[in-house]
């Protein structure tokens, strides 16, 4: 088989780390991760990483090997993911990369735009001028520097307008001209494989991760991270909801219930970012020997 990485995706809590950690064991290749929030070794029990037992049967790369204080983006990982996989492939001509981070995974099998380091002063005077001045002015701003991502961009996401303003401050061109959105041509083919379930299992099988992570001791992990709650690694679902929790917002119930409800949301979110790809081939991950078989057929 000519150099091929086999990508194993779907939405969150489908099942993607048991069935990948059979095909690394069936191959004989490690797993390449593609979660953006498992790379944070603090982060353990709120990203399902895997766990130790899951690590001992199938080495992985990419799990734990960052801090939440690290600045790491999915350029960083394109890199990063590239430079190993010229590595791995002259041990094997198959190597296996499993995640549901959208666009950790596209960074991979399409590249994605080199968007520079923010200088830590932009950072905190945009943060700054947000609260003091609220979203439209710096929306304002955008429209100055940048009309043409201006008109594209979701107005009231605000991390959305303010990362586009730091790119332009920082480089004096617009956000526009680093979206070249070019395809980059790999040395290697791309086979990539999406796991989904019935709605109402996936759903089930989200609302149980909840209950186990919290009789993991989520609320323990949460705890320690609370003081470090303005970092961008910790806006993620399971430690917003627990931080509102501490922040007295809600009940210790309700932050559950919003945890599993916006868990939801975020596989209905990642399932309709993977469906647009015509690339994906759909299985259900009990279905391990139709996927082998489309493997071994793969064309």
């Amino acid at each position: 088989m000519e150099r091929t990485l086999i990508v194993i995706t779907g939405p969150t809590a489908v099942g993607k780390t048991a069935l990948t950690i059979e095909l690394a064991r069936h191959f004989g290749i490690p797993v390449i991760n593609a979660d953006s929030r498992q790379v944070y070794r603090e982060l353990r029990i709120g990203t399902a990483s895997p766990t130790p037992e899951q690590l001992a049967q199938a080495k992985h790369y990419f799990v734990g090997h960052k801090s939440i204080h690290d600045y790491y983006n999915a350029f960083l990982y394109e890199q990063d993911v590239l430079t190993l996989l010229d590595t791995l492939f002259v041990d094997s001509p198959v190597q296996l990369l499993s995640g549901g981070s959208m666009m950790y995974i596209d960074a991979v099998c399409n590249g994605i735009d080199d968007i520079p380091t923010i200088r830590d002063d932009i950072r905190s005077d945009l943060k700054r001028r947000y609260q003091e001045e609220g979203l439209d002015t710096l929306c304002a701003d955008l429209l100055r520097l940048d009309p043409e991502h201006y008109a594209v961009v979701d107005r009231k996401n605000h991390r959305r307008v303010i990362h586009a303003l730091e790119v332009c401050y920082q480089t004096g061109r617009t956000y526009t001209s680093f979206r070249t959105q070019a395809r980059k041509v790999r040395p290697f083919r791309v086979m990539k494989i999406g796991l989904n379930r019935d709605r109402t299992e996936l759903y089930d099988r989200i609302n149980r991760r909840v209950d186990q992570m919290m009789a993991d001791g989520l609320t323990d992990e949460a705890q320690t991270l609370y003081p470090l709650r303005q970092l961008n690694a910790l806006n993620t679902v399971g430690y917003k909801e627990l931080f509102d929790y501490m922040d007295g917002r809600w009940t210790l119930d309700e932050a559950v219930e919003r945890m599993k409800g916006n868990t939801r949301r975020y596989a209905r979110k990642q399932l309709t970012w993977f469906r647009r790809d015509a690339e994906v081939r759909w299985f259900h991950p009990d279905n391990k020997e139709d996927i082998l078989n489309y493997i071994k057929h793969y064309e």
